[in-house]
């Protein structure tokens, strides 16, 4: 259950319009709901601010679909990561309101669109080294707008052709947060960290021939950054990048922050 439907349950409750039985039936579920499989926190949303995210892979197509449908049961809005294109025809076919990204490999479901963002709004910078780092880029990125945050973006901006950076140097400027999004060696991270004054996290990508080792060469990387202000996340957790983005975007819009 969400704080916004909470709200109006206990408003409910003191106009008298629902009585407290079906208040508590209404919150039985809470602080979570044993599928067997899973145990769906539906109390997230009123600790942290943001529902349960359900992270598919590796989970079968009719495991991901019964928590989904679960949680849409409570929420309205919810989201998968890291979903197939086989996986998400499953999820349709029992939820017909999902949307999938193949892009990004998430399926969201909203029972309404938020208010659109402000030219005035903190924004999150989402970069990428590559095209090959889109799939991550863009997990972030909408991670980050399914949240309601302001998101710029720069793909293909990696320091094979650093005038290509350079050209977006002002977006990066006025930028309150960076997501810097790399493969290879990973070295587009440092560079982004000695350019700005905001927060910069790097997110290294499995992409690269062997040396990379799926990852792992631009993940060192990265934590080794000589740039200071450098936080990192997992490699390819484009997801994980935007969650943090985007509490640091909440707090920057906070009344008197």
């Amino acid at each position: 259950m969400d704080p916004e439907k909470l709200r109006l349950l206990l408003a409910d409750v003191q106009a008298g319009s629902v009585d407290i039985e079906q208040a508590m039936e209404s919150l039985r579920m809470l602080p979570y709901e044993d599928l067997g499989f899973a145990r769906i926190d539906l109390h997230r949303a009123l600790r942290t601010g943001l529902p349960e995210v359900v992270f598919c892979q590796s989970k079968s197509p009719e495991q991901t679909a019964a928590i989904l449908e679960r949680l849409w049961q409570h929420h309205d809005r919810v989201m998968g990561t890291r979903v197939s294109a086989e996986m998400a025809v499953e999820i349709q076919a029992r939820l017909p309101q999902a949307h999938y990204d193949s892009v990004s490999r998430l399926v969201t479901l909203q029972r309404q669109e938020l208010p659109p963002v402000s030219p005035s709004q903190p924004y999150a910078a989402v970069i990428c080294a590559g095209s090959s780092d889109l799939p991550v880029a863009e997990e972030a990125a909408q991670t980050l707008e399914f949240f309601g945050s302001r998101v710029q973006r720069a793909y293909d901006v990696g320091v094979a052709g650093l005038h290509r950076l350079l050209d977006k140097h002002q977006m990066l400027l006025e930028a309150d947060v960076i997501i810097s999004i790399a493969g290879m060696e990973g070295a587009l991270t440092s560079v982004v960290a000695g350019l700005v004054s905001c927060p910069v996290i790097g997110v290294p990508t499995s992409i690269g021939y062997g040396a990379s080792f799926n990852g792992l060469a631009a993940l060192l990387a990265m934590l080794s950054s000589c740039a200071p202000g450098v936080a990192v996340v997992n490699i390819d957790n484009g997801f994980g990048a935007g969650q943090v983005a985007h509490a640091i975007l909440s707090r920057l819009s906070r009344p008197g922050v």
